[in-house]
């Protein structure tokens, strides 16, 4: 049997950056229409008075200092904030499959491959823009792809479990060339009105080819030695949008139709599941921690990665052993481990091991080690 490789990724950079302090600026100026509406409450005790935020507190609490979005006017906008985004007709090309395509293309190029070599596309994302039709079967038709196409959902973790079924789907002889992308509107289901979580979201998409070794060209090739996903429930991290709201007569608009968390307790759960999860995987491959050359991680927290660094090698986690890229991308759910992936590998060598994983809502955790070829 043929090895499997990673031989190209792509990636999608929207056009607008919203920063900290326009971000706070917008936030504060919310929080003190709302005080002053409710002031009559605030004074009475029937309600409690929104607090500021600021960027001091942004970077403290999760080292995100800028966000990439497809639209910001209307995030920023006190009486919206959320996008403002223009819905497209059924004949044109959906705003997800658009930015998908862009970042398969890309992906598609790095690998050294046409359209036509690919055989199976998977979309996987923390959510789709609609329900049917497939968002793959649309961008695997944008492409001129072939073969089969359908979409998957696991919230943070979709891009490494999409990557298990793409290995998968080339060990078994379904497919020979799959496309995995990843599109993350996320500022579409990001609460931006909340003091602990507004701040948390940036918009993006990744794409990744995996392949039989046999048929790769590219220079870059990595050799998927192995994956692992786990998943325990938890509700923790949760948004209930979906297509029963309306015939459960609920609000659209209602405050668990978008992103919500329990912070503290996802922190401390975590961290010991994905570091236990990396290490057993690990072991299964016969490969200590401290033999992996790079761990790229989901972008959700940079404590959060520091952790589990510090756990799986008790050594200190630097950036050239977990590449940050949250810093400038903000979360952007499944694509995280991606973009640290697809930004920071130029510089390993040939037998070099590295580890991407994602964790998140589920909760659930997939890991791929691979080895430079």
């Amino acid at each position: 049997m043929s090895a499997v490789v990673i031989s190209g990724t792509g990636l999608y950079q929207p056009p607008h950056i919203i920063t900290n302090d326009e971000l706070v600026a917008s936030f504060n100026a919310y929080v003190d229409a709302w005080n002053a509406e409710h002031a009559a409450d605030i004074e009475a005790g029937t309600r409690q008075p929104l607090t500021h935020s600021s960027s001091e507190f942004i970077e403290k609490a999760s080292g995100i200092q800028q966000r990439y979005v497809m639209e910001k006017e209307g995030i920023l906008d006190i009486t919206r904030m959320y996008p403002r985004l223009q819905e497209r007709a059924d004949d044109q090309l959906s705003l997800m499959a658009e930015i998908a395509v862009d970042a398969s293309r890309k992906a598609i190029a790095a690998a050294g491959k046409t359209p036509a070599d690919i055989d199976a596309v998977i979309c996987s994302a923390s959510n789709m823009q609609r329900a049917y039709p497939a968002m793959a079967v649309e961008i695997q038709q944008a492409l001129g792809a072939g073969g089969y196409g359908f979409d998957m959902n696991v919230a943070c973790s979709a891009a490494t479990f999409a990557l298990d079924q793409a290995v998968n789907a080339v060990r078994s002889g379904s497919a020979k060339c799959v496309l995995v992308v990843n599109p993350e509107i996320t500022s579409g289901h990001q609460e931006w009105k909340d003091r602990d979580c507004h701040f948390i979201f940036g918009d993006v998409a990744t794409a990744t080819i995996v392949e039989r070794a046999d048929t790769a060209t590219s220079a870059d090739q990595w050799e998927v030695l192995g994956t692992q996903l786990a998943t325990q429930f938890s509700n923790n991290i949760r948004n209930n949008f979906g297509y029963l709201n309306r015939s459960e007569d609920s609000d659209p608009k209602a405050r668990d139709k978008t992103f919500r968390q329990e912070g503290r307790k996802v922190f401390k759960e975590v961290v010991p599941m994905v570091a236990a999860h990396i290490e057993r995987q690990l072991s299964g491959l016969g490969i200590a921690p401290t033999a992996v050359r790079r761990f790229w991680l989901h972008q959700a927290n940079l404590a959060m990665n520091q952790l589990v660094i510090k756990k799986l090698t008790d050594g200190e986690p630097t950036a050239d052993i977990a590449p940050l890229i949250l810093n400038e991308f903000a979360n952007t759910s499944s694509a995280g481990s991606i973009i640290a992936f697809h930004r920071h590998r130029a510089d390993l060598k040939a037998g070099d091991v590295g580890v991407i994983c994602s964790f998140g809502a589920g909760y659930s955790v997939g890991s791929v080690t691979l080895r430079k070829r």
